[in-house]
């Protein structure tokens, strides 16, 4: 079942600011998202919060993509895309 893979601004500006390899992975990474959002067992991706239904995915060893799902609207929206070093200093914040 494929879903629709949306993309909030400030996330879509930072990928733009990237270089051109790492813009084609994550972009790459992102849409197999539309295919298979949840969580296995490769570990790259995680569930963060229950109450917002806030996800993470790894990718390779520099990016984190923030992405919460809506079975409803069969949409994935990636809500931030940052370096890994800065995404756990997000993850309290979304644990509060």
């Amino acid at each position: 079942m494929s879903r629709k893979v949306l993309i909030e601004r400030s996330a879509l500006k930072y990928l733009m600011d990237l270089p051109e390899k790492s813009r084609r992975l994550i972009k790459e990474r992102c849409h197999a998202l539309s295919e298979d959002p949840y969580p296995g067992y490769c570990g790259d991706k995680e569930l963060l919060h229950l109450d917002y239904k806030l996800y993470r995915l790894h990718i390779g060893r520099s990016f984190t993509v923030f992405y919460q799902i809506c079975e409803k609207d069969k949409q994935v929206k990636i809500i931030k895309i940052t370096t890994i070093e800065k995404a756990h200093k997000l993850y309290n914040r979304f644990e509060e």
